[in-house]
């Protein structure tokens, strides 16, 4: 019998991580005592992504006596207060694991800011696995990824499995590759022309919990 196991994207899924940046950036430029204007370019910056060597940039750009390792702790620790999970999506976190699914968290990005994050809003407990793609150089949409992420949750591709995210190429397409039913976290967005769609498209992380507990009990009952 095939595992239920589904793998979560992190940022902006999960967590709002565009009003988390927003917020920061405000705070950013307060603290350094630069002009208002300069939160725009100070959040482009980590908009995408954001790591030590970006903070190198921030620091030389603006002549900031702080040194890069202690612009980007400080950072981590800005952010991971910062972020946080609905408190029915950290629900809906608990109700999947103990309706037998194994849960895992995929994401990209930097392990210390990742692995901060998630702590900080309380996902790690609620969670069986972890895959933060700085940990082995395994990016989505690479098949890699999801391979390590699975087996941190106990489980391998071929049982089958889930993937949900807000990203069509990074988590949709990725997943898809990797042999994964997918939902597509929407945020009110058109799905891309001409690309394959996800399975399903809900507006957000709780809606998708909701679809997978029905899917699970419909296995379930086949299965029985």
């Amino acid at each position: 019998m095939q595992r239920l196991f589904v793998l979560f994207d992190l940022d902006n899924t999960l967590v709002d991580r565009r009003g988390t940046l927003a917020d920061w950036a405000a705070e950013f430029t307060a603290r350094h005592r630069l002009a208002d204007e300069e939160q725009t370019y100070v959040l482009s910056m980590v908009a995408e992504r954001a790591y030590p060597r970006t903070f190198d940039a921030i620091r030389i750009r603006y002549r900031l006596p702080t040194s890069t390792a202690e612009l980007w702790r400080a950072y981590c620790t800005d952010i991971a207060a910062l972020v946080s999970c609905p408190t029915e999506v950290l629900d809906g976190l608990d109700e999947l694991r103990a309706a037998g699914w194994r849960v895992g968290v995929a994401t990209n990005g930097a392990v210390d800011i990742q692995r901060a994050k998630l702590r900080a809003a309380g996902i790690a407990e609620r969670v069986d696995g972890v895959f933060v793609s700085g940990e082995a150089d395994a990016r989505k949409p690479q098949t890699r990824h999801f391979a390590l992420a699975a087996a941190r949750c106990g489980t391998e591709l071929g049982d089958g499995g889930w993937m949900v995210g807000d990203n069509p190429v990074n988590d949709i397409g990725g997943g898809r590759t990797a042999g994964l039913s997918t939902i597509w976290i929407g945020h009110d967005r058109s799905w891309p022309p001409n690309d394959p769609g996800p399975d399903h498209t809900v507006p957000h992380a709780r809606a998708a919990i909701d679809l997978l507990l029905l899917h699970s009990a419909g296995h379930t009952r086949t299965t029985t």
